[in-house]
């Protein structure tokens, strides 16, 4: 039997991958802020300036000097002389000397010689000109000083750390409008098989709706690539070949779904060997699903080709794919895992890895494994799984209330 044909464990396969991987390079790209959110950054981020850039209230009050209102309470309040006010987005109308007071609102420019500012309500008005204070405050209360949130040249951001709604908020406070983050890896999707169709048609006389075009469009976009479905192609050799030949030149990662098992229609692994080398990396591994799972490089470009059942092609997805994708997106490498109690007898066949859908709840004891029963055809059974529950090769089944490893395919799930 020639090597490429034997199965191989899912960690010989990550192993094969891995040097592949290491010569795909992430790319930076550079983005307006409004469309940067959930990037990942490709360069560190220094502060060019100071935030706040000026001395601003936190709150409605009055600024004043802190120590003007030591020992004021509400039965002795201090008396202060009102010398103005200090109006949004403008210079304040002078400066403040002991025994003073400016009324300023959130945000305003602290007058000079002001170091704090005291709440509106514990203030009482006793003239146009004069007011009492109901409480002492202590130096820096209710001011938010120059720097004091960001300082100028303060690394803010790291590379690597992907973008959130505060994120770009602050870069927008800073005047940083535009940021160098990593390009979205672009995956080509192919469909292969004389049965699938588009979703838009009607399936008779032995056909069926593409699924794994847009199940796997999807997973992709969350592992954050940017995902090309580039249409069906029947299994014939030239017309897959020159749809390699096409998305090779074009996209960073190629995914065909159908087309990798042994049969006699499926053309592939030919169409592979026609292409340049390295070629075919993979055929086949000893887990369930995804046996026919195919890995190939072509032009320093990575080919999966995975079975056609939509669970199947999806798990595969997450085994493979998922943290490669990631990866090239500047993010990390992404395997959540956790140990759940499994809550029924599984049957399994040693010599490989099996993967079951289940769905997770929170026992006394920790997390609680339920078995999704169901086929390698239906989709189904993954819009219901919240990980997969992973059988080692040695094990021939396992017992209730076995404890196993469980790969989290929701967020919210901890």
């Amino acid at each position: 039997m020639p090597e490429f044909l034997k199965l191989i464990s899912l960690t010989q396969a990550r192993e094969i991958l891995l040097p592949h991987c290491h010569q795909l390079i992430p790319v930076g790209e550079l983005l307006d802020i409004t469309r940067a959110g959930n990037r990942v950054l490709s360069q560190d981020i220094l502060a060019p300036e100071d935030l706040p850039p000026y001395d601003r209230s936190t709150v409605d009050g009055y600024a004043l000097q802190a120590q003007d209102t030591f020992g004021a309470s509400l039965n002795q309040p201090a008396l202060l002389k009102i010398t103005g006010e200090v109006l949004m987005g403008e210079e304040p109308p002078g400066t403040i000397s002991s025994g003073q007071a400016m009324r300023i609102s959130t945000g305003g420019k602290l007058p000079l010689g002001a170091n704090a500012v005291v709440m509106r309500e514990y203030t009482e008005l006793v003239s146009e000109k004069e007011v009492e204070i109901l409480r002492a405050v202590a130096p820096g209360e209710n001011v938010l000083f120059r720097g004091e949130d960001i300082p100028r040249e303060e690394k803010i951001m790291t590379r690597g750390k992907r973008l959130e709604a505060a994120d770009l908020g602050a870069l927008a406070g800073l005047g940083i409008l535009q940021v160098e983050v990593f390009r979205l890896p672009g995956v080509g999707i192919i469909s292969t098989g004389e049965e699938i169709i588009p979703p838009c048609a009607q399936p008779l006389r032995g056909k069926i709706r593409d699924i794994n075009s847009y199940s796997l469009y999807g997973a992709i976009q969350k592992a954050g690539g940017q995902p090309y479905i580039l249409g069906i192609v029947p299994d014939q050799f030239d017309l897959l070949r020159k749809k390699l030949e096409e998305g090779i030149i074009n996209y960073d990662l190629l995914i065909i779904s159908g087309s990798s098992s042994k049969g006699t229609s499926d053309l592939l692994v030919e169409v592979i060997a026609s292409l340049e080398e390295p070629g075919l990396l993979v055929h086949g591994l000893a887990i369930k699903p995804g046996k026919p799972t195919i890995i190939a490089r072509i032009n320093n470009k990575l080919i999966f080709g995975l079975p056609g059942h939509p669970f199947s092609a999806l798990v595969v997805f997450y085994l493979l794919i998922d943290p490669l994708i990631r990866r090239l997106s500047g993010g990390k490498e992404k395997y959540r895992w956790k140990e759940a109690q499994i809550t029924r007898e599984v049957a399994s066949a040693a010599g490989r890895e099996d993967f079951l859908p289940v769905i997770l709840e929170k026992g006394k004891d920790g997390l609680r494994a339920h078995p999704l029963s169901g086929k390698s055809g239906m989709i189904s059974l993954l819009t219901r799984a919240q990980g997969l529950a992973r059988i080692p090769p040695e094990a021939e089944g396992i017992v209730k209330d076995e404890v196993v490893e469980v790969l989290l395919l929701r967020e919210e799930i901890e």
